[in-house]
């Protein structure tokens, strides 16, 4: 039996009624895309791998709303009823959504299966409205399907313009990923219940309509409560994340930057970007000593430093009284201008940047070595002290295309000092970088130093396994070079001339030949 939608009983013009209904066709069109980008940001800074966290929410999202396109069949008899339930529930569990992925990650230590459950959840609701909404407008003024379908998706598609470009340009930067996600909940729970509330309320009984505005008064102060407590929970969250001892918390424009410890903690002063650590007061000069150091051997009156905004690498370098200048590329002005105010940070780094040899820049490293005016020369030294390439963000920074533009920029018999991971745990990840730099006709020696105990993620931190914890680096040049370290050297604390060699020795050992290199149309550093 087919079913043909009975003519609406409407307090306006049916002009007017289709107009209110395609508004709000905009509206929740515009909320249901700020959902996805919600979700699949939140997963990206919580799980890490964008493109794969992308591909798993917009997969899962798009194979639901069909089921939900399935499911609303059931709804056309009542179908004013049906929108303003999915329209509740969608405001609900979307508005929810980022809270309660935070929770997940920070109490229990695993975002990916409420990921996947959140994107079914959206996506069967937002597969719902469109034949529920294609039902009342037919309800409105009868049309031919075509221009009915055509009517709703224009509005659809536009709602969805608005949405994602307000989630990056607007909620996002102004409101928070939290905040943001709730007050698009409160939007679209408004949305929906207005319009079938007061244009379609006819449909309604008097209990109906009192149950309807009694669950969307309920979704809407629950929205604000968590408003009201995200500032709280946030803060709670953090400390579940990173401990107790968390000192600095900045969500910049690029990321979120947390410093713990240090001051009168007893405990040792860290940073992490988005969630990864990426320095630790015990042991960083470790890391810093073992990347600058070798590539210091030979002319070193220019350096150039790409990341290491926390000024680390910088410490290094101005212990080198014959450097005449260091400029600094990092994408976030918000670690640079840490690294240069917080008491602690600028202790650890020795108030490298007070120094006034040193220059800062805050851009994206890839897009700064394009634009660079060949005027301001070459560099003797090029410190490469990026986020690990197992970061999708990141594996620009790691392809053939980038290490062009910095070999263009390096000086007669100059040096470049790449971290490329952990050999020990990630093998390939580091041969292929080993690979990419050779594509170049560069030359590249290989060496490995012992790392700490602690675990993270794939950055800078050595990652525990049970082929032994690392920090692992290439030396490329023009020519090929031994792997010493200066002989004119200021006192190291942990590297010693013989150390050097042996780390060499040992990572030569584990090469993977025949490797392709990564470019950035063929990133190949996932695994």
């Amino acid at each position: 039996m087919i079913y043909r939608p009975v003519s609406a009983r409407l307090p306006v013009p049916a002009g007017l009624g289709r107009l209110v209904v395609l508004t709000t066709v905009f509206i929740c069109a515009a909320c249901g895309l700020v959902y996805e980008l919600e979700l699949v940001a939140l997963a990206s800074y919580l799980i890490g791998d964008s493109v794969t966290q992308a591909s798993v929410v917009l997969s899962v999202m798009v194979f639901a709303m069909g089921i939900g396109s399935l499911l609303a069949k059931r709804l056309r008899r009542r179908a004013a009823l049906g929108f303003a339930a999915v329209e509740a529930l969608l405001a609900l569990i979307g508005g929810l959504s980022a809270i309660a992925l935070y929770a997940c990650f920070a109490w229990f230590g695993q975002a990916r299966p409420a990921l996947v459950g959140f994107s079914l959840a959206i996506g069967v609701l937002i597969g719902a409205e469109v034949p529920l909404l294609m039902t009342l407008i037919q309800r409105i003024r009868r049309q031919d399907a075509g221009g009915a379908v055509a009517d709703l998706f224009a509005a659809d598609y536009v709602g969805a313009l608005v949405g994602g470009l307000a989630f990056p340009f607007l909620l996002l930067p102004v409101l928070g990923q939290l905040t943001g996600a709730l007050l698009t909940g409160a939007v679209n729970a408004v949305a929906g219940g207005a319009l079938v509330l007061w244009l379609f309320r006819g449909d309604l009984s008097v209990r109906t309509r009192r149950l309807l505005i009694a669950a969307n008064g309920l979704v809407l102060a629950l929205l604000a409560t968590c408003s009201a407590l995200s500032g709280p929970f946030e803060k709670a969250a953090r400390h579940a994340v990173y401990g107790d001892d968390v000192r600095v918390a900045v969500q910049s424009d690029v990321q979120e930057v947390v410093l713990t410890g240090g001051g009168g903690s007893g405990k040792p002063l860290s940073l992490f970007l988005d969630g990864r650590l990426r320095v630790n007061g015990d042991d960083e000069y470790r890391f810093h000593e073992a990347l600058v150091h070798p590539a210091m051997d030979g002319p070193h009156r220019r350096a150039l430093v790409l990341g290491g905004g926390d000024g680390l690498a910088v410490r290094e370098l101005l212990r080198y009284g014959d450097l005449s200048s260091v400029t600094v590329v990092d994408v976030d002005a918000a670690v640079l201008r840490l690294a240069s105010t917080d008491p602690d940070l600028a202790a650890l780094n020795h108030g490298a940047f007070r120094d006034p040899r040193v220059r800062l820049v805050a851009a994206d490293p890839f897009e700064w070595l394009r634009s660079r005016s060949a005027a301001e020369g070459p560099f003797d030294v090029v410190i490469s002290d990026l986020p690990d390439p197992g970061i999708t963000t990141s594996t620009k920074f790691y392809s053939q295309e980038f290490y062009g533009l910095v070999e263009r920029r390096l000086a007669p018999g100059g040096r470049l000092a790449v971290h490329a991971g952990t050999l020990g745990a990630r093998p390939h990840v580091f041969w292929t970088v080993d690979a990419t730099v050779r594509s170049l006709g560069l030359y590249s020696t290989p060496y490995r130093v012992d790392g700490s105990g602690f675990s993270g993620g794939p950055d800078r931190v050595p990652v525990h396994s049970g082929h032994g914890e690392d920090w692992s680096f290439l030396l490329v040049s023009r020519e090929r070079l031994p792997l010493e370290l200066p002989r004119a050297r200021p006192c190291l604390l942990s590297l010693t001339g013989g150390r050097l060699a042996a780390a060499g020795r040992e990572a030569e050992h584990s090469r993977e030949p025949g490797l392709l290199p990564s470019t950035l149309m063929h990133p190949r550093y996932a695994e």
